[in-house]
């Protein structure tokens, strides 16, 4: 792998360390899908010792800076310096259920010039610990699988894309929301697919794997580091009302120029229906 700046090193290497840990629970999980107990307490400990591993490695790393944790919440560091957004297993049902599709998202966001909130995210890593892929980007250098560089796709067509979504679930997200703006894309896309992982639904959007995305409540730290790498694979990132955003989670709407404003107009289109 070519060198790395600074701050994704520190990043790859920390989620390299839970990484492997969470692919050693992983293997375990299937053998425990036939036990009276089931293997949901296990995931949940899994999930919380590779937050802990996260943790300990970036304040080592990275003294005084605040954290945004999925399982132990925000954590204030120095009024002064970034900090950093954490989802230690974005994809936990497909973990549960022994389906290798899951992944560690880490985001770095700057503090805003003079006080007052939080800006621009500035470095982001989803990793996936199966295929043992790091997708990494750092404001204004580009994104990169590994050490080759990334570019949303060309295809501006859309009954030529494909593309990813997320499916509300167990009383999260609009159901009435969902289905109009799927009965409104799916006639007019080459496919659509829900895999789990939001993080890796946005690094696949900045490798050109999927051609869009499109989610609605979510959490930040689902897709504060997979905005950061759709935009700077060359794509565009907003809300369901064409908005950009330092961090885009309640609506995300990501793909190239061409596609993303034709999804928008459909989008909007059947939300006003």
């Amino acid at each position: 792998m070519a060198q790395l700046p600074g701050i994704i090193r520190v990043m790859e290497r920390a989620a390299r360390k839970a990484g492997g840990r969470l692919r050693r629970d992983f293997g375990e999980v299937e053998h425990l899908q036939v036990s009276r107990k089931g293997p949901a307490d296990f995931v949940s400990k899994a999930d919380q010792i590779a937050e802990r591993t996260l943790w300990d490695e970036l304040r080592e790393a990275r003294p005084g800076w605040g954290f945004v944790l999925e399982e132990g919440g925000v954590i204030e560091g120095e009024p002064d310096k970034p900090r950093w957004i954490i989802d230690p297993l974005d994809g936990t049902s497909n973990f549960l259920h022994g389906i290798p599709h899951f992944s560690i998202s880490i985001a770095v966001q700057e503090p805003k010039l003079g006080g007052g909130g939080w800006g621009e995210v500035t470095a982001a890593v989803v990793y996936q610990p199966v295929t043992d892929e790091t997708f990494w980007a750092e404001k204004s250098r580009g994104a990169w699988l590994h050490d080759g560089r990334l570019r949303v796709s060309a295809r501006s067509r859309m009954d030529e894309a494909l593309v990813a979504t997320g499916i509300p679930y167990g009383g999260h997200g609009d159901f009435a929301e969902w289905s109009r703006i799927f009965a409104a894309i799916g006639p007019q896309v080459a496919g659509i697919r829900r895999f789990g992982s939001a993080a890796l639904d946005l690094a696949w959007v900045a490798a050109g794997r999927f051609d869009a995305f499109w989610e609605s409540d979510l959490s930040i730290w689902d897709t504060a580091a997979g905005c950061l790498l759709v935009r700077e694979a060359g794509g565009f990132v907003t809300d369901y009302r064409g908005r950009s955003q330092p961090v885009h989670y309640e609506q995300v709407l990501a793909g190239n120029d061409k596609l993303h404003s034709k999804l928008h107009k459909a989008l909007v289109a059947s939300l006003k229906t």
